[in-house]
């Protein structure tokens, strides 16, 4: 079997993201919260019940092992998952699907991946950059937003915002923005507190 080697690894911690580029040219964005669950070690695959609550588990670092791992160290506690380059190959290459049967497993086990923390006391406010004159006119190029309690990902803002008529609807369809949180990169899945700079940009064709 041919092996993969990566050529730049990145850890995004904002939104809880390691970035991995491989030498095939792949770019894989793997959450601390799948690695966390889907590490190599005892206390992973010899249980039946699948690990939960990490929804907010982070990296703290990362530590070579010779040239071939990384030894990961969660800010949970947990250190002991060395993964491979192989292994992180395979977890970025089949994500959609172990993912998919970790979200059926906890759904087995009557269980949840655990709420996500938010220590601000009061409502959360974010402040949206829009840069979308290529896309839609909008009347103001940023807007200061109190985020409602179930509005916690950008996901979720972003389906609160096309809510807003039909012309936000065309503007966030079909992928048509990418987005960083507090000027750095993010995820559909990342998690948005008090006081974050969220901006909005239409992707290049």
């Amino acid at each position: 079997m041919k092996e993969h080697n990566p050529i730049a690894i990145n850890l995004h911690k904002k939104s809880r993201l390691l970035e991995i580029i491989f030498d095939t040219g792949e770019n894989f964005k793997l959450s601390c919260e799948y690695l966390r669950t889907h590490a190599k070690s005892a206390e992973v695959t010899e249980s039946d019940v699948p690990i939960t609550g990490k929804i907010n588990v982070n990296i703290d670092s990362i530590e070579a092992q010779g040239t071939y791992a990384i030894r990961i160290f969660f800010n949970d506690g947990y250190d002991q998952g060395i993964y491979s380059w192989q292994t992180l190959y395979d977890l970025g290459q089949n994500y959609e699907k172990n993912w998919a049967l970790y979200l059926f497993s906890l759904d087995e086990h009557q269980l949840n991946r655990g709420d996500v923390n938010n220590t601000h006391k009061g409502p959360s406010s974010i402040k949206i950059l829009y840069f979308m004159d290529k896309l839609i006119k909008f009347t103001k190029e940023e807007e200061e937003f109190e985020l409602p309690d179930d509005v916690k990902t950008v996901e979720q803002l972003l389906n609160l915002l096309r809510t807003r008529g039909n012309r936000w609807k065309r503007a966030f369809e079909n992928d048509a923005i990418q987005f960083t949180v507090n000027k750095e990169f993010a995820e559909l899945f990342t998690v948005l507190e008090h006081g974050d700079e969220v901006a909005l940009i239409p992707k290049s064709k």
